[in-house]
């Protein structure tokens, strides 16, 4: 059983207590809520000014239009295009062909729910519900087993490289880098160069639409293969999709590596914190010729060990 004088010391060493980790993220909410709304708010206000003038602007022109019927056109383009139709031409923007049917797919289990497609039909719904159910699961498994992967080739290249110049901690260092840096050029940095290219976006739309999707918000405002105006090469959403499944994995790979630099630390401070009470009390008991292992003075150093004063 843990001594009165361990427990603060283990509250140092672990993670805060659950009311400030509670306080930390009402907190933050409550700024970014502020942030967002001093931002977003003048935007909104002026946008749905000037769409109101448009609006009287062309009733006052054009006598013989309603109001009502307007207000209906405008709806029944609204939910239009939301199904997938665009008015112009009566072309349809082809999100329920086989492909975008599977882009649908890894939206639904990868929980991203982009939001400007849903399924209509009572049947569909119902499907998407026990697709939905089946699935998440199932791909969080997926995710959890490549990012493992990832990680044990990680620690691979560490043994490899600590093998050939005995260099254990630089090896570590080096390879989770490398992880780090190879996954942000290929799941973030690069891919908006590609939908800027085929989506006429700029990079840094492309990048903020790839930090949504990997990140599993997705806000629905930018979508690849959205523009009507633009032909979309048939291979397209495939690489997409691929590139979600595996950034997602890359994510689940950098939580692994942060999980274990947490547990590793908890180890270390949970050896120190053993160390200094151990030998305080060999010291309260007059026992002064303690001898710290090497190992043990790497771990936890002299500086964590506090004698006891006898008087």
């Amino acid at each position: 059983m843990a001594s009165p004088e361990a427990c603060p010391t283990e509250r140092r060493c672990g993670l805060p207590s659950t009311s400030l980790l509670l306080l930390l993220y009402l907190s933050y909410l409550l700024l970014g809520s502020a942030a967002f709304w001093a931002l977003e708010s003048p935007q909104e206000r002026d946008t749905a000014e000037q769409l109101l003038q448009e609006k009287w602007e062309l009733l006052v022109n054009f006598t013989c239009l309603e109001r009502e019927a307007l207000e209906r056109l405008a709806e029944n383009i609204i939910q239009a295009y939301k199904s997938g139709l665009y008015l112009k031409g009566n072309t349809s923007l082809g999100r329920w062909d086989f492909v975008g049917s599977f882009f649908f797919s890894v939206s639904t289990v990868t929980t991203i729910g982009y939001g400007n497609l849903s399924p209509t039909t009572v049947a569909s719904q119902v499907l998407c519900i026990f697709f939905a159910l089946f699935g998440i699961p199932l791909n969080l498994i997926l995710l959890n087993r490549i990012g493992q992967l990832m990680l044990s080739g990680v620690h691979l290249c560490a043994f490899y490289l600590d093998v050939k110049f005995q260099w254990q901690r630089g090896a570590v260092v080096l390879t989770r880098t490398c992880a780090l840096v190879a996954g942000l050029l290929l799941f973030l940095l690069l891919p908006p160069l590609l939908f800027s290219a085929i989506e006429g976006w700029t990079y840094e739309e492309g990048f903020y639409y790839s930090f949504i999707t990997l990140s599993t918000i997705g806000f629905g405002d930018y979508v690849i293969g959205m523009n009507p105006m633009r032909t979309y090469p048939g291979w397209y959403k495939n690489v997409v999709s691929l590139w979600i499944l595996f950034g997602l994995a890359w994510l689940a790979l950098i939580i692994n590596l942060c999980i274990s630099l947490v547990e590793n630390s908890r180890r270390l401070c949970q050896c120190c914190k053993t160390k200094s009470h151990t030998i305080g009390q060999e010291l309260t008991n007059g026992n002064l010729h303690i001898n710290l292992e090497p190992e043990d003075q790497q771990k936890c150093g002299t500086k964590d060990i506090k004698p006891v004063r006898l008087d």
